[in-house]
């Protein structure tokens, strides 16, 4: 279970950072198993439709077991499969680069991150420094940690 002042602590390292790296106006969702919202935060300046876009990472993340990234190749890779799942799921997905899975020491999946606002890139890399800053651990830090803990990689 993650609680909210670490939700929040995510939140504010991932802000924080993509203001000292000049980024456009950023919104960050973070949530627990199922998708359940602990905490959201929208910059000044945010567009439109930025909660339903970190939603959708986040949902995407958890919703396959692997970063939104993964989900966006997976989407270019089997578009037939990708439509039946955003089907099912009454399009929550969003396969774009930005949600990340939230794990504990041990590698289990304590919550879902999703960054929306600069480019795929940027928000991936700031859902893992967030996720890091609040000392937990991304899909990458546990990769060595065997098949138990189900981890998809994203290089």
């Amino acid at each position: 279970m993650i609680t909210l002042d670490q939700a929040n602590r995510i939140i504010e390292a991932i802000i924080k950072r993509g203001a000292e790296q000049q980024c456009r106006p950023l919104s960050v969702i973070v949530v627990e198993p199922g998708c359940i919202v602990k905490a959201f935060q929208k910059e000044d300046g945010s567009s439109m439709v930025r909660f339903e876009m970190a939603f959708g990472k986040a949902y995407a993340a958890l919703a396959l077991g692997r970063s939104s990234t993964l989900v966006r190749v997976r989407n270019e890779e089997k578009p037939v499969f990708m439509r039946y799942l955003l089907s099912a799921t009454d399009n929550k997905i969003f396969p774009e680069g930005g949600g990340m899975l939230i794990r504990a020491d041990n590698g289990d999946v304590v919550g879902a991150v999703g960054v929306t606002g600069d480019t795929e890139h940027k928000d991936e890399e700031l859902a893992a420094f967030g996720i890091r800053a609040a000392g937990f651990k991304t899909d990458d830090d546990c990769a060595g940690m065997g098949r138990g803990v189900n981890v998809r990689q994203t290089k």
